[in-house]
């Protein structure tokens, strides 16, 4: 495809496997597009779980190759080779270290299924290496880093798009368009579940990385004492320096749909809590398994997330979204709904338009953009991204900060909210009675209510001090992510 003159970017500095300054310089992508059949060449970085999926998504495409596959696994990414080999998807390259692929000026886009720890930093190198980002969610690991990797979509022009196939989805987006023209009654409140089954991950002690790990790369702007094999390659998620629980991983799809829902003038929360615990397993992971967080926006409207991923007998799975309306309505539903009128047990078929979209779903819709070098054409972009990734961050920060309390349906107070009283008292009897948490032995950590400036991105008034902490990592040396004024 016809390429930005400034593609090319020249890193300077030691590799990751050393401690030092990597410098990048650049100025801002402009490309021109001869036509749709232009190919793009992207660059896959992390190829276990989901970068699996990136390749599939990728190599499914006319005229989409993947040139490039990253990997600081050695065993993992020579499985992928011979894999791509194997299916006739041609010999890309393979790496390491993402920073050698962004010197290369034939790669178009780099495509990121890495660690959350690596999200932000990943997406701001490319960017600033003219390369086009699709970053799996969340778009950042703390709040200041998503700050800055918006800075450098806007100073470098390069299309970003979201790990969120939801925003691919036009009945979802109908919805929200109804719910936001006065098509159907105002929002009241959003409620995202993440509540799938899983088991814990026991205990697992510290020790030397396996070989084939570049243990400096995989770690990144992690700081990690020691290696510990629950990290590599799946549990990361469970840890705070590595990942963002569940309500970040999965829950991300479901705190963007509610988000999307809120009205577009708003853009963070004014006001966060969350209480939860981390139930039933005796194991090494310091997220919450369960979670009932809330958010109240500057105009009122509300969202509400539930993490439920104990096991028992009779678990109920819900991946989900509803919404709560002004005049009582509920509305369940992924795309198609129904909707339950105030004073009716029975709900009704709600039908719809398909809202604005662009076609062809998560994967499509981003080569489409790239083709076009069109920011505005992504499905989910990375405002999009980042507020919908700071929700997260807010509750998780409102629960790092809690204290124990007794595990009972009144452990938290939600003021002359008795709606949201209510639906925390349904997660609490179904941990009590489901779950079998036992009341007269167990305790919940209850979050205070964080107090937010969506202008600043700071926290202000009680706890805004020890919140303010938790809004940017410490990164190690190298591996910084630099200011947004600086990007």
């Amino acid at each position: 495809m016809t390429r930005p003159r400034s593609t090319r970017r020249r890193f300077l500095g030691t590799s990751a496997g050393a401690a030092g300054t990597l410098l990048l310089c650049g100025t801002r992508a402009s490309g021109a597009v001869q036509g749709a059949n232009d190919r793009v060449r992207i660059a896959v970085v992390g190829c276990n779980g989901r970068g699996r999926e990136h390749i599939n998504g990728w190599t499914g495409i006319d005229n989409v190759e993947v040139a490039a596959v990253v990997d600081p696994d050695a065993g993992v990414l020579a499985r992928t080779l011979a894999d791509l080999e194997k299916r006739g998807r041609g010999k890309p390259r393979g790496e390491s270290d993402l920073r050698r692929v962004l010197e290369d000026g034939s790669i178009d886009a780099i495509s990121i299924a890495a660690p959350n720890h690596w999200h932000a930093l990943m997406t701001i190198w490319a960017a600033q290496a003219g390369k086009h980002v699709y970053v799996e969610k969340p778009l950042s690991h703390d709040v200041v880093e998503g700050r800055v990797a918006v800075a450098a979509q806007k100073k470098y022009g390069v299309v970003i798009q979201h790990g969120t196939q939801r925003r691919s989805d036009a009945g979802i987006a109908g919805l929200h368009e109804a719910l936001k023209s006065g098509k159907l009654p105002r929002l009241k409140i959003a409620y995202g579940y993440c509540c799938k089954p899983r088991g814990g991950i026991g205990r697992k002690p510290d020790g030397d990385p396996p070989s084939q790990l570049d243990w400096g790369l995989w770690k990144g702007p992690a700081v990690i004492d020691r290696y510990n094999p629950n990290f590599v390659h799946y549990n990361w998620h469970w840890f705070w320096p590595t990942g963002n629980g569940d309500l970040n991983n999965q829950g991300t799809h479901q705190l963007d749909v509610a988000r999307w829902a809120i009205d577009d003038d708003q853009t963070h929360p004014v006001r966060t809590m969350a209480i939860g615990g981390r139930f039933q397993w005796d194991d090494q992971g310091t997220t919450p398994n369960t979670m009932f967080a809330m958010a109240e926006y500057p105009n009122g409207q509300m969202v509400l997330f539930n993490v439920r991923n104990v096991t028992y007998k009779g678990y109920h799975n819900q991946v989900c979204n509803e919404y709560y309306l002004e005049d009582g309505s509920v509305i369940s539903g992924e795309g198609r709904y129904q909707i339950r009128r105030p004073g009716s047990d029975k709900p009704e078929e709600l039908k719809l338009e398909g809202g604005r979209v662009t076609p062809g779903g998560n994967w499509r819709s981003f080569i489409t953009a790239v083709r076009a070098a069109d920011p505005k054409l992504v499905n989910g972009n990375v405002l999009d991204a980042h507020y919908a990734s700071v929700l997260g961050h807010l509750m998780n920060n409102s629960y790092r900060l809690g204290t124990e309390v007794p595990f009972s349906a009144g452990a938290a107070s939600f003021g002359d909210r008795k709606d949201v009283a209510e639906h925390f008292a349904k997660l609490h009897a179904v941990m009590r009675d489901g779950a079998g948490i036992p009341e007269d032995r167990a305790t919940y950590r209850l979050g205070p209510t964080l107090t937010f400036d969506p202008d600043t991105e700071r926290h202000v008034g009680d706890h805004a001090e020890a919140a303010n902490r938790l809004l940017q990592d410490v990164h190690n040396p190298g591996f910084e992510v630099p200011a947004a004024a600086a990007v």
